[in-house]
Order: structure tokens, then C-alpha cells, then sequence
């Protein structure tokens, strides 16, 4: 599928997806397309009421869509746990498991577990979570997971002597630190993943410069330019959660690839495989983040 639209993907009935932070952004476009497509989705989210007006949202457009809202706060793991606990035992399959959520620069602040932020929501979050359900995923024939990074990954590095920001913290580097670590975390999983012999296949994807709420903790100049500048240089959120959907759903995706725009510099356009930075690929520090994330959600990843 040189040319990926939503179109020529086949029907998606039957199959059960979960989207963190569904209810806004690049996530509600996610479980929008899926849901389109036939999938049963999981709408993920801390928030109850902004879910349930996404929920409404879909089905004004998709009135026959098969919607489901378990609350997930990635603050914390209980929630994390809890989310896994009632997930499973609903459902005995995870075809698509959709890592979306995430925060950007906000002040420093730690999660309830004690994480820096962004560490904490946007990758060890999920990292936990996906720990959690592997073992309906690896009983789910060709399941995929997809992480979501972004180009700030590319100025990312990650500092283990000051991984939860116990002596500085930079709003800039501790997100970049974080989407270098999702972006590290797909592809350590599917080297894990072919080593099992699992059938199940994890990529990663990034929407560009795209119009989402990640803006919100940037200074008041920066939350009235981005939107702006969003619409000279970037894209929707509608094109910008392509690059997640074509890791998703399309049938020639291989495990380990990278979803991201295909304009300039990766700000936008249609959604092709991309590169990422050469420290995304260092093997040592990709293993020892790994079981770094082991102990500190208290919890060995079983494959």
C-alpha cells in the first residue's frame, strides 16, 4: 500500500481497540477512523465526561458505532491496573492497542507514583499498561501495538542520573527525554517480540506539527501562536493521526517501522515510514531503560 488512505483499508469488525486519550485530539480522531472501519473501541480516559461527549461525537457520525469508555488516569498505576483489570475481564482479545495520551512542557510536577510528568504519562504509563495486557495481546493473532513519538525525540536522550528529575528539570528535555523513550520502548518490544516467536507486531508513529490540545501548558504567546502556525506549517489533527493509523491498520506494516508525515522536515503530509534519531537505536541504553521501567512500576515484563 504505497499510498495509504483510510479506504482501501479492509473492514476492522470484530476486532477490539483501545485508544488512550481518545476523547480529544489525535485520539479521537484514532477511534473515530477505527471506529468507522468496525472496530469495537475502548475510549481510554481520566476524564468521564469529556469521554462520554466524544462517545457522542462518534456516534452522531457513526450511529451503529460499538463504544466503550474505561476510565484510565496515566497519573497513576493503580488506574493503570485497575483499567487492565476490567478490560480483562471483558474482553478476551486486543487486536489494537493505541498509545496516544500524552502531556507536553508542563511545569515540573510528578505523578502519584512520584514520576517526573511527561516521563510518567507519556511513557511509563504505558509501558505499565502494556505489561499489564500482553497477555491477551500475545493470545490475539497478529495484534499490534502502536507508541506514539515525535519529533522532539530527536534532541532526546536518556538521562538515567536524572531520569524522574531529582536534580534539574528542563520542560523541553524531559518531554523530548519522554518521546525518545516511547519511540525506544517499540522497538525494544518488538525485538523482545521476535525473540518469543509472539504474534503480535509493535510500531511507532508521530503526527507531525499537528493541531492538538498538547499546547496547553505553553506560555499564553505560544498557546495564541500555535494554532497559527499549526495551520501554515502543520496539519489537522484529522491528517495528523494518519501516521498512528497506517501502523494501525495497514496490512503491509511491518513490526519495528516508524509512521510519520511525508512533507518537510516531517511537519506534514500523507504518512510514510520515517527515521528516527541514531540514539533511538542504541541497544544498551534501550535494554537498560527497559528494566529501569521494570522497577519502577514494580512489575517484570513477561513476554
Amino acid at each position: 500500500m504505497s499510498t495509504f488512505t483510510l479506504d482501501n483499508v479492509p473492514p476492522q469488525n470484530g476486532k477490539i481497540a483501545i485508544v488512550t486519550g481518545a476523547n480529544s485530539g489525535l485520539g479521537y480522531e484514532t477511534a473515530l477512523a477505527l471506529a468507522k472501519k468496525g472496530a469495537t473501541v475502548i475510549l481510554a480516559s481520566r476524564n468521564l465526561s469529556k469521554a462520554q461527549d466524544a462517545m457522542h461525537q462518534i456516534l452522531l457520525e457513526m450511529p451503529n458505532a460499538a463504544l466503550e469508555i474505561i476510565l484510565l488516569d496515566l497519573n497513576s498505576l493503580q488506574s493503570i491496573e485497575n483499567f487492565a483489570k476490567e478490560f480483562s475481564s471483558k474482553y478476551d482479545r486486543l487486536d489494537l492497542l493505541i498509545e496516544n495520551a500524552g502531556i507536553m512542557m508542563p511545569p515540573l510536577s510528578k505523578t502519584k507514583d512520584g514520576f517526573e510528568s511527561q516521563l510518567g504519562v507519556n511513557y511509563l504509563a504505558h509501558f505499565h499498561l502494556t505489561n499489564l495486557l500482553f497477555p491477551i495481546i500475545k493470545e490475539t493473532a497478529e495484534a499490534r501495538i502502536v507508541t506514539l513519538s515525535s519529533l522532539a525525540h530527536q534532541s532526546g536522550k536518556i538521562d538515567f542520573d536524572n531520569l524522574n528529575a531529582e536534580k534539574s528539570y528542563s520542560k523541553w528535555k524531559f518531554y523530548a527525554q519522554s518521546k525518545l523513550a516511547c519511540l525506544m520502548f517499540a522497538y525494544e518490544l518488538q525485538r523482545r517480540i521476535d525473540s518469543a516467536g509472539i504474534d503480535a507486531i509493535s510500531l511507532s508513529a508521530h503526527p507531525g506539527f499537528s493541531d492538538t490540545n498538547l499546547g496547553t501548558f505553553l506560555p499564553s504567546i505560544g498557546r495564541a501562536l500555535f494554532s497559527p502556525l499549526t495551520s501554515i506549517i502543520g496539519q489537522g489533527s484529522k491528517q495528523g493521526a494518519l501516521p498512528t493509523l497506517r501502523a494501525a491498520l495497514d496490512p503491509e506494516a511491518k513490526g519495528g517501522e516508524y509512521y510519520g508525515p511525508s512533507g518537510f522536515r516531517e511537519l506534514k503530509g500523507d504518512p510514510v515510514k520515517v527515521k528516527s534519531s541514531s540514539r533511538s537505536h542504541d541497544l544498551g541504553v534501550a535494554a537498560k531503560l527497559w528494566s529501569d521501567s521494570e522497577e519502577l512500576t514494580g512489575k517484570t515484563f513477561e513476554l
